[in-house]
């Protein structure tokens, strides 16, 4: 019997560019406050963020202007989807927040989220499952992905560890 279209059993969580358009069938994820205190993040039964309720996280601006680079997601391979994130914390003001972030429904088409023309993507290469990202940063939730696309041409020319883009990519945005 075929697969059906949409069902999990019709890609694979390791894409080509044949494979068009990139879908995924596990995620990781990861989680990073700024600007908040007590932060805390809960998705998929594993908690992320502060380890008390006062711990005070520093702002987005003291890890550089390019800060989101250097995010991973490091609860590996969950399957899609989890019940909602729920996200506790207090905005710079002393404010409580509480809110559900509903990773699957902003995911629930399952499309890789990049930035890569298909031209640009080397055939023939796995494209692997992606990293989902969710920031806190004082009253404003962002989620976004990171999925690592190998390109056809180096990003540093004479750098062979360069030949992929893993930039994020903002898939959903509320302010509290």
């Amino acid at each position: 019997m075929a697969a059906q279209p949409d069902s999990p059993a019709s890609f694979r969580g390791d894409n080509t560019v044949a494979d068009w358009p990139l879908k995924f069938v596990r995620h990781s994820f990861g989680a990073y406050c700024y600007d908040t205190i007590g932060c805390k993040v809960l998705y998929a039964g594993f908690p992320h963020g502060a380890s008390s309720d006062d711990e005070v996280s520093p702002p987005a601006s003291s890890r550089g202007p390019d800060y989101r680079k250097h995010w991973n997601a490091g609860h590996l391979a969950l399957p899609n989807f989890p019940p909602p994130a729920v996200v506790t914390w207090r905005s710079k003001d002393g404010t409580a927040h509480e809110a559900e972030v509903d990773i699957g429904e902003i995911f629930k088409d399952r499309l890789i989220l990049h930035d890569v023309p298909r031209e640009d993507i080397r055939e023939g290469v796995s494209i692997h499952n992606p990293g989902i990202v969710l920031e806190v940063n004082d009253r404003t939730i962002n989620v976004y992905m990171k999925a690592r696309i190998p390109t056809n041409s180096l990003r540093t020319p004479g750098n062979p560890n360069s030949d992929f883009r893993n930039d994020p990519v903002l898939a959903w945005s509320r302010t509290y």
